[in-house]
């Protein structure tokens, strides 16, 4: 199956039934995949390193501290960002493995075939939306448990939507 990543990220935003179809393609394009959504994270998060924004520490108390930064900058910043993004590839894979677990319960109360394996290469891409809109309201005021909660339900509602199109088990 030849597929692009762009045709993969509108279904997984768009048709969420359709990401029962990928669970048949490789696991290195859908590794592929999420490296780019974990890119897409850390250049985000990256922004709001360098900005600032959602900082509330007091700067007038750390002017010291400031200049010295304004002097190794070109240092903190590569590695700073190479830190960020070895942080979010295994929290976002932690998470991935996770919902595959609580998606595998699922094809199993909802009385559907499939293997780990399967339900794990939905979830990875039923997490796009979530993953986008969490780092996006980051820039807002919104509370970190609500940002969770609504990551939780776009997760497992897309799962849910995913697994009836799996085979059912036959009696």
């Amino acid at each position: 199956m030849k597929i692009k990543h762009y045709q993969l990220f509108l279904d997984s935003i768009l048709h969420p039934k359709k990401l029962a179809a990928y669970r048949m393609l490789p696991i290195g394009k859908l590794i592929q995949y999420v490296f780019i959504l974990i890119t897409f994270i850390t250049v985000v998060s990256f922004i709001q390193f360098l900005t600032g924004v959602g900082s509330s520490v007091d700067t007038s108390q750390l002017e010291g501290l400031k200049e010295y930064l304004d002097d190794i900058k070109w240092l903190i910043y590569p590695f700073a960002f190479v830190l960020l993004f070895t942080i979010s590839t295994f929290l976002t894979f932690l998470r991935i493995s996770i919902y595959g677990f609580i998606g595998s319960i699922l094809l199993k109360m909802m009385g559907h075939r499939g293997e780990y394996r399967h339900i794990w290469r939905t979830t990875a891409l039923a997490t796009t939306l979530s993953t986008i809109l969490t780092t996006l309201l980051s820039f807002t005021s919104l509370n970190g448990t609500v940002m969770t909660l609504i990551s939780m339900v776009i997760i497992v509602a897309y799962i849910a939507s995913a697994i009836t199109k799996y085979p059912k088990i036959k009696k």
